[in-house]
């Protein structure tokens, strides 16, 4: 890494004097309390020996040592990185180039991202990110040997800036070369390349967790230099803990360098999260609020009126819609088979409707409400769109990298996509994979990646042409889907689908309309807040709050924590009781389903398939979602109940009849009504030897086909002949 020459060290002569000492301080620690890991790195047969060392580590054994390595770490490093060398030789390892990296830094060592500036240069620190992109991998110099023309004399010279190559000025005859110089013409040098050593090399961009960035200011970006074993640890949408020295490098303004300095990010090791939610601070006294209020017998109403309580529910297709996505915020458990395939437990949910009808509101809502949650908009997505790209000279140098989208950023969180209609078609061809399997696999500009999008899908999609179009009370919701544009497999990867429409209602129209107007004047002047002016602020850090209609409902911040103690520590198994009534469920709509139509062909394009294996699924997850919203690690008969009541309204009031729809493109056309009622006819003839009109009639309604349409298509059939009337309201074929 580039170091401008003239930079100061931090603590000037002394650090001098430290760094002398610090081969003596390492050689006492290495072999005291890492002689064994010494031994075993020598049976390892890797091009990249790495010792890993816990900073507490060494600051138990050392403390003063230990401030060393966080005040000049660059230095001290490097003198551990050579005695470690000396000790494999010592011990009978061939030459090596061992490399030590120091993780776990203690407390006072973390800052956020945007804290770093010129006093943070040259120090060891931890900054805690997210990996937005990754470069390819390339090759580069780190000590090379160039051998001069004139007497063939070789010589090493370190490669410190990736950026340059920097050659031998002269051939040193203090070392038995002939004292040409490069300048005067008197020789010239030529780089050997089997004889130099190179070491891998990689770039990846990091962010500040959404977490950490203050309310109005957009995330500080970093880039990281990684190199050797570090290279390929690290995918887009990782949450880690990275150990960096940071570094500059001048910047360039028509090829000249400027006093301005760009800071750059060494690499020396880094923390994969391994428990989520830990950046929400959950206190003794917080823990027994949430179990008390997890006894609370109405506890799913209460957390589905704590969702976006401004949002006022007219009618009670709202209030389910919000039932959901309080169950959404819990979701089930997902679990890995013995077979190695996985089971997601994450609730997708899909709202289409009209405008106005507040979709937009609820995701900005769940996803700041989620912890993790990430809002984003189909049609205003970066290059990676919603899933990941690789990106051409992301990195100003030429290499492709890969760039996350929305849905691995989100990992272990929520994803709120509004306008979902307007995604990409790349998008369009990823979500199946990205929603079901929950990873997304990546071959793109020679980047081979597997990105995890463990997380809950929220969207909203709206109608290609403004409005649904009126749909009678029969029709299923996957032709008002059809209606967005959207391929009809993909409404299978959803667990709930509402179709949200703007009626008119007098009497809800009017306790709307007083529900806004009260909102606006109990709201205060938001310049007025930044001004100072105004300081009772809403207790956003307290539990409760009064909301518009005088109810008592949860704060933001105390749901956020809520719902991060539940995810947490909270992983429910449903008893025999609860998945034998799913069970009966499944199997009582399978026969229902059988009883009624068992005489149809299943291959007839009328036939249905009322409810299959992945809809079972579905209420599994919502059953678990429930009992995780109580805390029960027990799934009980009663959150079986609310998942199938759950499950059962929201596909009465999408009219879902035949699940097969979700499969194909087939509910969305328009089914045939002169093939389906001569098919009726026929079926009647083979029955009773002639089709009574009435039961034309009540057949042909139950495929949607009205009186009218029926008359219509019998008058066509005995005008060609095909069809007569034996007797008064009777038919049979010719």
């Amino acid at each position: 890494m580039y170091l401008p020459s003239g930079s100061a060290k931090p603590g000037g002569q002394l650090m001098t004097i430290h760094v002398q000492d610090s081969s003596a301080r390492w050689k006492t620690f290495l072999t005291t309390a890492k002689e064994d890991e010494i031994l075993l790195l020598l049976t390892k047969q890797s091009q990249t020996p790495v010792l890993k060392i816990d900073f507490h580590e060494i600051q138990s054994f050392d403390s003063e040592f230990a401030d060393w390595i966080l005040k000049d770490p660059r230095a001290v490093l490097d003198s551990g990185s050579k005695m470690l060398n000396d000790l494999c030789l010592e011990r009978g390892g061939s030459v090596v180039h061992c490399k030590i990296r120091i993780g776990e830094l203690p407390g006072d060592a973390r800052i956020h991202l945007r804290e770093i500036g010129s006093e943070s240069i040259g120090k060891f620190c931890s900054v805690d990110v997210v990996v937005n992109k990754v470069s390819e991998i390339k090759p580069r110099l780190y000590m090379s040997t160039f051998k001069c023309e004139t007497c063939g004399f070789e010589q090493d010279v370190e490669q410190k800036d990736e950026r340059e190559l920097k050659e031998p000025l002269r051939c040193p005859e203090i070392k038995g070369g002939c004292g040409s110089f490069a300048r005067k013409g008197q020789t010239t040098f030529q780089l050997m390349m089997q004889a130099s050593k190179m070491i891998n090399n990689q770039l990846i961009e990091v962010s500040e967790l959404p977490e950490n960035v203050p309310s109005g200011s957009q995330p500080t970006r970093g880039i990281l230099f990684l190199e050797r074993d570090l290279v390929l640890t690290l995918v887009p949408g990782d949450r880690i803990s990275a150990n960096v020295i940071p570094q500059v490098r001048p910047e360039f303004k028509r090829n000249k360098k400027t006093p301005m300095f760009e800071i750059v990010y060494d690499l020396i090791s880094a923390e994969h999260e391994s428990t989520p939610f830990t950046e929400i601070d959950i206190d003794d006294e917080d823990t027994e609020t949430i179990i008390e209020i997890s006894k609370r017998p109405d506890l799913l109403t209460y957390m589905y009126k704590s969702i976006a309580p401004s949002i006022f529910a007219a009618d009670e297709k709202l209030e389910f819609v919000k039932r959901t996505l309080a169950l959404q915020l819990f979701g089930g458990v997902s679990r890995l088979n013995d077979d190695g395939t996985r089971s997601r437990g994450d609730i997708h949910i899909l709202l289409m409707g009209d405008p106005g009808v507040a979709k937009s509101q609820l995701l900005k809502y769940m996803s700041h409400i989620s912890p993790r949650g990430k809002y984003a908009s189909g049609g205003g997505v970066s290059a990676a769109g919603l899933t990941a790209a690789a990106v051409k000279d992301a990195f100003n140098d030429g290499r492709f990298a890969l760039e996350a989208g929305i849905l691995p950023l989100s990992d272990r969180g929520l994803a709120a996509i509004d306008e979902f209609d307007k995604i990409t078609s790349s998008d369009r061809g990823s979500m199946h994979e990205a929603m079901e399997q929950q990873s997304i696999h990546i071959a793109k500009g020679g980047l081979t990646a597997r990105l995890p999008t463990r997380c809950a899908v929220l969207a909203a999609a709206n109608p290609k042409d403004g409005r649904f179009s009126n749909r009678n009370n029969r029709s299923s919701v996957l032709y008002s889907f059809q209606e967005t544009g959207l391929p009809p497999p993909l409404a299978s990867r959803f667990d709930v689908i509402w179709l949200m429409r703007d009626e008119i209602a007098l009497q809800n129209d009017e306790r709307i309309a007083k529900h806004i107007l009260a909102t606006r004047a109990r709201g205060t002047t938001e310049s007025m807040r930044e001004k100072g002016l105004i300081i009772d602020k809403p207790r956003e850090d307290g539990i409760t709050n009064i909301g518009v209609d005088g109810n008592e409902h949860l704060t933001t911040s105390f749901l956020r924590k809520y719902v991060a103690y539940a995810k947490l520590n909270v992983y429910p198994q449903l008893n025999e009781e609860a998945r034998l009534l799913l069970l009966e469920f499944y199997r009582d709509e399978r026969q229902a389903f059988y009883r009624e139509d068992q005489k149809e062909d299943y291959n007839d394009e009328t036939s249905k398939v009322p409810i299959t294996a992945r809809a079972l699924e579905a209420l599994s997850r919502l059953a678990e979602a429930h009992a995780r919203m109580h805390l029960r690690d027990i799934g009980t008969e009663k959150d079986a109940r609310v998942a199938i009541a759950v499950f059962k309204h929201w596909r009465s009031e999408g009219n879902i009849e035949d699940e097969s729809e979700f499969h194909s493109s087939r509910a969305a056309k328009r089914i045939n009504p002169d093939k389906v009622v001569r098919q009726i006819i026929t079926k009647l003839c083979e029955e009773k030897g002639e089709a009574l009109i009435e039961e034309i009639y009540d057949a042909s309604k139950k495929k949607e086909i009205k009186p009218f349409e029926v008359d219509r298509i019998i008058g066509k059939l005995r005008q060609g002949g095909l069809l007569f009337s034996p007797r008064d309201g009777a038919y049979s074929f010719a």
